[in-house]
């Protein structure tokens, strides 16, 4: 049920936004050099690596595998377009065929980068890495970027035990509340 969920709901998130992918798109090219989508290894299910998309938010001559709160003077790298996507996470929005191709579901934790293998491994132990993840999860409704990683993790574990459609559905109507926030 939550794979059907998924393919029709980024269908028609896809058709709708269609639009906007346009004008974020036009912008990315206008404003600085490269790529417009951003695409970075990540673990998916059962540890299988697959390639996460997004819309580039930071200059090219940015640390490719380095997550941005581990990078000294991040700023410097973010451009001003990038700025305002990763503020309303429209930079997340080509996930949306991360889901179409079944690397994803709407609803799970938050990939993680191939390199961080601390995190991998506490995952590994809890059985957090048998899950899909997801753009949104039960941690980013619940602090995001402003909670350490082990309350993060513990989100996850949470989310691990007591996983349900019905809990699905409160963590997406959470994230329109917080993402309208």
């Amino acid at each position: 049920m939550k794979r059907f969920f998924d393919l029709v709901f980024s269908f028609i998130l896809l058709i709708l936004l269609l639009p906007l992918f346009i004008v974020i798109m036009v912008l990315i090219k206008c404003t600085s050099k490269g790529q417009v989508i951003f695409t970075q290894k990540r673990i998916g299910a059962d540890k299988k690596e697959f390639n996460i998309y997004k819309f580039r938010t930071m200059y090219t001559d940015a640390p490719k595998d380095t997550p941005t709160h581990l990078l000294e003077n991040p700023e410097k790298y973010i451009t001003p377009v990038g700025k305002i996507l990763r503020k309303t996470s429209l930079d997340e929005l080509p996930q949306l065929l991360n889901i179409i191709k079944g690397d994803m579901s709407f609803v799970g934790p938050r990939p993680a980068l191939y390199s961080q293998y601390d995190l991998i491994e506490l995952r590994d132990k809890y059985g957090v890495n048998k899950l899909k993840p997801g753009i949104t999860g039960w941690a980013q409704v619940n602090g995001r970027n402003s909670i350490p990683w082990s309350k993060r993790i513990e989100y996850d574990i949470w989310y691990v035990n007591n996983y349900s459609l019905l809990l699905d559905l409160k963590i997406l109507l959470k994230t329109l509340r917080v993402l309208f926030k």
